[in-house]
């Protein structure tokens, strides 16, 4: 799907578009993430737009000429994908059209209008939004942007790995949310290609179990339902050229339940002032739930992937 050499130029393209967000140590702290083991925050919740989402949206933007812009862009999106590409829209003077399913929440709903995108809410789930949003960009003419299964989205969102190894090259194990697999998709690709030893984990909830079940499977499957109620974390399936990068460098897919994206939102605010949302919570909470264990001293960095108040609010 994509290499280093993908990554490392969407990093070129996207640099005066978005932010080069901090890691910080996630110590000292009255209940730490991990016990003893060395944990790192990469900050994506500080990115323009609120996710790491604006990386994959601008590194997609940068190659589109001026005829498949003439239509503005289309998408679908649990919420931060849509924000990024409504953001992403706006900075290029281009119209966007994002359709986002029933669950989307509002906070997240209205800064896509907010940004000046026409928003339409269809379906419970990601996959039926994704189908209106593809209908749409046939109808009109416009640039459909796939959240997770572009190469050019998923390079870009890989440019965050270039930078944690650059802040810390002794990384041992990355943890990286999973909702249809463009994060973790471009995260592995970078982090292998310059540290074939890491390990890469990805971390999803236990109501869209994507990935691992297409993993147990030993190809993609199509979940039946989807009862997370986190609908950026809430695909019912993945594309197969994010299955076979994943299959070959992902080292293993744990599960979460919402209460612990839940627990691990408040814990990001009470220890850190760090306000994510669930989905940017999902790395941290795989360490307070347990669902990963880390070795003593194994070096970890969990990555805060978008931000929100939700948990905190409640």
């Amino acid at each position: 799907m994509i290499d280093l050499d993908d990554v490392r130029a969407a990093a070129s393209r996207i640099a005066p578009f978005v932010r080069r967000t901090p890691s910080m140590r996630a110590l000292p702290a009255h209940a730490p993430l991990a016990g003893a083991s060395p944990v790192s925050l990469k900050l994506e919740c500080l990115q323009v737009s609120g996710s790491f989402k604006a990386r994959g949206a601008f590194s997609r933007l940068t190659l589109l000429g001026e005829a498949a812009r003439a239509g503005g862009l289309v998408t679908a999106s649990g919420g931060n994908h849509g924000i990024a590409i409504a953001y992403a829209a706006r900075a290029a003077g281009l119209p966007a059209t994002v359709v986002v399913p029933t669950g989307v929440h509002p906070d997240k709903a209205a800064r896509i209008r907010n940004y000046g995108a026409t928003l339409i809410i269809e379906g419970a789930v990601w996959d039926e939004a994704n189908a209106r949003a593809r209908a749409i960009a046939e109808e009109t003419g416009g640039a459909y942007v796939h959240p997770f299964g572009d190469p050019a989205v998923a390079a870009g969102q890989g440019t965050i790995a270039l930078e944690m190894l650059e802040d810390d090259p002794s990384i041992e194990t990355l943890l990286v949310a999973i909702g249809g697999g463009g994060l973790i998709t471009g995260i592995a690709a970078a982090a292998r290609a310059l540290n074939p030893s890491i390990r890469v984990v990805g971390v999803e909830p236990v109501g869209a179990p994507t990935l691992a079940e297409s993993l147990k499977a030993g190809e993609v499957v199509t979940l039946d339902k989807v009862t997370t109620k986190v609908p950026t974390l809430a695909a019912r399936r993945t594309e197969q050229a994010n299955f076979d990068l994943i299959r070959r460098h992902v080292s293993e897919v744990v599960l979460v339940e919402d209460s612990d994206l839940e627990r691990a939102s408040r814990h990001l605010w009470a220890e850190y002032g760090i306000a994510a949302d669930l989905s940017g919570a999902a790395a941290a909470a795989a360490l307070l739930a347990g669902a990963y264990r880390p070795g003593r001293e194994e070096r970890v960095a969990a990555i805060v992937c978008g931000a929100g108040a939700d948990a905190i609010a409640s």
